[in-house]
């Protein structure tokens, strides 16, 4: 009947048909029966849109709220719902990418998080650095368009006591890139989390890579278009002057039926 994703204190259920009130309240109170987090159950009614990703709402039971109070992988967020892309569904992906960090032997690792959103995988590959070998990272990177985004992503570096750690800067990575260019940044590791857009950024993510920067780039594709995808990326790099070796492809998640995200690690050469 429907589908949910449970965000700290908030649900969020998307009805799959035309139902009445009274089974949307009844699917409502099953939620917070079963998740005893829950103070706030609310119907998605539209679906992901805009460049900031936002989505719409409305309140079937609980308290009236739009903050969430979300905990993960030891860190802990929160950001409104409606105005700030989230999705817990990338919990493990966001530790796995924190763990590959994280089994770099190198100190003083910089690393680049592009579309970073309010910080989960910043934050996350931060505290993982603050729980295992001290100074391995020397600094992350967080670049994201939203306005509001930032402002929680900034209280949620705060939260996580890593101020020392992370920089938030607000902007588009089309022209917070070129600055960085400026300034002759290079980053070891640059997290793509891109949203599902037919412009790659792959040029901008090179522009601030040096020889073995590992990229972790997420792409949108059906499995028989894979190839497609990665020959496209080859077929970039080659024009900005560089080449990439795939180490790695992970499928993470499905956005739509046939259609899958994809994680492939490259290595600039």
């Amino acid at each position: 009947m429907a589908n949910y994703d449970i965000i700290g204190n908030i649900g969020i259920i998307k009805f799959n048909n035309e139902i009445s009130k009274s089974e949307k309240l009844e699917k409502a109170q099953e939620l917070m029966k079963q998740y005893k987090s829950l103070k706030t159950v609310v119907e998605k009614i539209d679906k992901v849109s805009g460049r900031l990703r936002t989505i719409k709402t409305k309140h079937i039971l609980g308290e009236k709220t739009l903050i969430a109070d979300y905990v993960e992988n030891n860190c802990r967020f929160k950001f409104n719902i409606e105005t700030c892309y989230f999705s817990p569904r990338l919990s493990n992906e966001r530790m796995e990418i924190a763990k590959i960090i994280d089994r770099n032997k190198r100190k003083k690792l910089n690393i680049l998080v592009m579309f970073a959103g309010v910080g989960p995988f910043s934050i996350i590959i931060g505290k993982k650095n603050e729980e295992g070998e001290k100074n391995k990272i020397n600094k992350i990177v967080s670049v994201e368009l939203g306005k509001e985004c930032c402002r929680y992503a900034m209280e949620n570096v705060a939260r996580n006591k890593l101020l020392s750690l992370i920089e938030i800067i607000q902007g588009d990575v089309k022209r917070i890139i070129p600055k960085l260019v400026s300034k002759k940044e290079k980053f070891d590791y640059i997290i793509m989390p891109r949203p599902n857009l037919k412009y790659s950024f792959l040029k901008e993510a090179l522009s601030v890579s040096g020889k073995n920067t590992k990229i972790i780039y997420y792409g949108f594709c059906s499995e028989k278009d894979l190839e497609k995808m990665l020959a496209s990326l080859h077929k970039e790099a080659l024009k900005c002057k560089k080449r990439l070796k795939i180490t790695n492809i992970k499928e993470a998640g499905d956005i739509a039926p046939y259609e899958h995200r994809y994680r492939v690690e490259m290595i600039v050469l």
